[in-house]
């Protein structure tokens, strides 16, 4: 059985090409948020198994996302998305406690090492 995936990013282009590269190798997606705050809610909602999370979105970024999503499961599994130059947030995301980072444009062997890795 596939693992459940939250995919969170503002833009609906880059979570359909997550959701391609996901459901194409045997994850479900369970949900997907166009910012932090519907991702928390979403999270609450459905219990994934692993969230997906862009740092750069509106209304609430992606790592006071995660924190808020570790505050109500501190073993939530998340990995970041950045574009190339954020490391300092990056660096944060990991501190806050996310699993792993993944850099925009996303190679599909890259998203699906980092899935693997975390949530086998």
């Amino acid at each position: 059985m596939g693992k459940n995936i939250l995919v969170c990013d503002d833009a609906a282009f880059m979570r359909m090409m997550i959701k391609d590269i996901l459901s194409k190798n045997g994850y479900n997606i369970v949900a997907e948020a166009e910012n932090g705050a519907v991702a928390v809610d979403k999270y609450v909602e459905t219990n994934p198994d692993l969230v997906l999370m862009d740092i750069t979105m509106p209304e609430m970024d992606g790592i006071n996302a995660l924190k808020k999503i570790r505050e109500k499961d501190p073993n939530a599994s998340v990995i970041m998305c950045s574009a190339m130059g954020q490391q300092a947030m990056v660096i944060e995301s990991i501190q806050a406690g996310a699993k792993d980072f993944i850099v925009k444009p996303f190679q599909a062997d890259r998203v699906l090492e980092a899935v693997k890795k975390v949530v086998g």
